[in-house]
């Protein structure tokens, strides 16, 4: 019996590249008689006319499933939709812009079936402008040091993972996804897989500043606690430093009665204890803020409606 590949694409300004994407997977897995595949796509509330494209292909292709968002929700919640729709043994997450090497399908496929729980695309260099490059490499660091991912894993925007995994992933309903803790905090056997990255089909990225931040703070705050530990540390050294600076005060004021008064200091100090406290209440409040968020059952993402999706609860387009 052939085993099930479900590629999860989640799709956003997209209406001029989905179509060679699906095309050359489709191309793809003509080569093997060893796997079936189905092609999960979600709609993120994008402003172009992808859901249109996307519509006429599963209207004829009924390998192609649609789900369609109600507003944009972000890539990471657009991706955990894909993956509650998918039913393949392996799945394939990628993006929409033609950049990921659908040509090396197979290989990625390969090291699952020698018993890897994940296979991630290990490309050399990047092709993605610097600031996004910084923003990675960043976000990188703060992962090792903060989230304790192994200085080996390198995640990539194109990976294969087995059902198990990806059940496990979907264990997490809050509205904060942050995939590659998930995976991380999941499991260690991860196979990489050298290859190139492509260049973008056309269009630009859609990850802003303000995008970026919040799957920075996605991470941070939604699997660790050390912001909040590191904090208290730095809170606990300014505290001593404090106390040693006003006991030194003292100590020079009765040696030496007629020295100044250093207002510039004092006000320096006072400048930089004032915004190192509001920066640390700002981190309480980001985790407050985002716990009486889940608490309150803000949803992950909503759909809208759904095609060529077998699920009686949902809608289905005719």
């Amino acid at each position: 019996m052939k085993k099930l590949v479900s590629f999860a694409i989640p799709c956003y300004n997209s209406a001029q590249t989905i179509l060679p994407v699906i095309n050359e997977i489709e191309e793809e897995m003509s080569k093997t008689e060893q796997f079936d595949y189905e092609i999960v796509t979600a709609v993120d509330g994008s402003p172009d006319n992808v859901y249109d494209v996307l519509t006429a292909i599963a209207n004829y292709n009924d390998k192609v499933k649609v789900v369609n968002l109600a507003k944009n929700f972000g890539q990471a919640n657009a991706r955990m939709a894909t993956l509650r729709y998918t039913k393949g043994d392996y799945i394939v997450c990628m993006d929409d812009d033609g950049q990921c090497p659908v040509n090396h399908i197979l290989e990625m496929l390969q090291p699952l079936e020698e018993g890897y729980d994940i296979a991630i695309a290990d490309y050399p260099k990047k092709k993605q402008s610097a600031f996004k490059n910084i923003g990675s490499n960043f976000n990188k660091l703060t992962a090792r040091v903060l989230l304790d991912v192994p200085k080996e894993f390198r995640f990539s925007n194109f990976f294969v993972m087995k059902r198990f995994l990806t059940n496990q992933v979907l264990e997490y309903t809050n509205p904060y996804p942050y995939m590659e803790g998930l995976i991380s905090q999941s499991t260690r056997n991860i196979a990489y897989v050298p290859m190139e990255e492509r260049e973008r089909i056309s269009g630009d990225t859609g990850y802003t500043l303000k995008k970026l931040v919040g799957l920075w703070l996605n991470g941070l705050t939604a699997f660790s606690v050390k912001p909040l530990r590191i904090s208290s540390v730095v809170g606990m050294i300014c505290a001593i430093l404090g106390f040693i600076f006003g006991i030194v005060t003292v100590i020079r004021k009765l040696v030496i009665p007629d020295i100044s008064v250093g207002w510039s200091s004092t006000v320096s100090i006072m400048l930089f204890m004032g915004g190192l406290l509001m920066l640390m209440l700002g981190m309480v409040g980001e985790y407050i803020g985002r716990i009486y968020i889940s608490i309150n059952n803000a949803p992950q993402y909503v759909v809208r409606q759904t095609l060529n999706v077998e699920d009686s609860t949902k809608s289905k387009l005719s």
